[in-house]
């Protein structure tokens, strides 16, 4: 089955319990704008009459981008990429909220759920969410590479670069990497997969370069590192900057030069990421709770022997901090 039909189907299964909320890739109406384009049309029968020679394809488009097409094919894409970022991000924060919540809170979402099962309700959630990522991340790397295919351009691997520079590429979401922990997390206590579905995250947190593995359904991986850039060693009680790296509390606090006890969030607005160098970062900084939770358990040592380290240096910063307060006010 071609991928066309199968993104169909799969919206046609999931329309009334998800999608109906939620935006997603308009595959099919996207290759029915390349299909329609004059100018693509020429450079295919150019193409056909040269036996699809790729020279000749080459020699006639040189690289040039599409006017008719990039008008609306780029600007919708866009505005897509960027739906399904907000709706991913939101839908996940609603599930891990529910995940730590407890007493009244917990029994009002149980309510607002029409009585069903909690883990039941849980794990419906999550098997859609993982198969929302998936579907919209495989339909979009396949419709950018079909418009480098018919317009023997770059401007589609360009366009998916600039995704990520505008933090819109849902694959490089820090939110990924919590739903993929909290996947783990809830798949191990409850002693089984997750709905019957096929587990597409691993961790492999022994080597020296600790990886979260995501498996697409076109057998693509996608590796992400849990290695922290300022201490060189496995993130400790994890935050996520706006630009998607990923930093120890501590680490990111040093960074911004801010103290631990006052968090990565309260550094100034032109603080720089320390690995692409982007401002206004820390505000948006995501503390990734289920990660944490994951590392705790899995790496029990380590992490107790991280957190009695981190909690000497709040004491000691705190004493500082308190020191310089008093100085101020009193004024000796």
């Amino acid at each position: 089955m071609k991928f066309g039909e199968t993104f169909t189907e799969y919206l046609q299964t999931n329309e009334e319990r998800f999608m109906e909320k939620c935006c997603y890739v308009e595959y099919k109406r996207l290759k029915k704008v390349l299909k329609s384009c004059r100018r693509c049309k020429a450079i295919k029968d150019f193409s056909d009459d040269n036996n699809g020679e790729e020279g000749a394809l080459s020699q006639f488009s040189q690289y040039d981008s599409c006017p008719l097409c990039d008008q609306k094919f780029f600007s919708e894409l866009m505005k897509e990429a960027s739906d399904i970022a907000g709706c991913f991000s939101s839908r996940v924060r609603r599930l891990l909220q529910f995940h730590f919540n407890s007493g009244l809170p917990k029994y009002f979402t149980f309510l607002r759920q029409c009585f069903v099962s909690p883990q039941q309700a849980t794990a419906q959630e999550c098997r859609m969410l993982i198969e929302y990522v998936m579907m919209n991340a495989v339909a979009m790397r396949k419709i950018l590479k079909k418009y480098d295919k018919v317009h023997g351009t770059a401007n589609g691997r360009k366009f998916k670069s600039k995704m990520r520079s505008e933090h819109m590429e849902i694959l490089q979401s820090p939110w990924l990497i919590e739903l993929g922990a909290f996947y783990m997390h809830f798949n191990e206590s409850n002693g089984g997969n997750c709905d019957g579905l096929r587990n597409p995250f691993s961790f492999d947190l022994s080597d020296t370069q600790p990886m979260m593995t995501l498996t697409l359904p076109d057998s693509v991986k996608l590796e992400y590192s849990l290695t922290c850039a300022i201490c060189l060693e496995l993130v400790f009680n994890p935050y996520a900057l706006g630009c998607g790296h990923l930093f120890c509390k501590s680490c990111a606090c040093s960074a911004a030069s801010v103290m631990i006890f006052q968090g990565p969030k309260s550094a100034n607005q032109e603080s720089k990421c320390p690995i692409c160098r982007e401002a206004g970062v820390y505000t948006n900084a995501v503390h990734m709770m289920e990660l944490d939770m994951l590392l705790k358990k899995d790496c029990k040592e380590y992490w107790k022997e991280r957190m009695a380290a981190e909690r000497a240096e709040m004491v000691k910063q705190s004493k500082i901090y308190w020191e310089q307060q008093t100085k101020y006010m009193v004024g000796y």
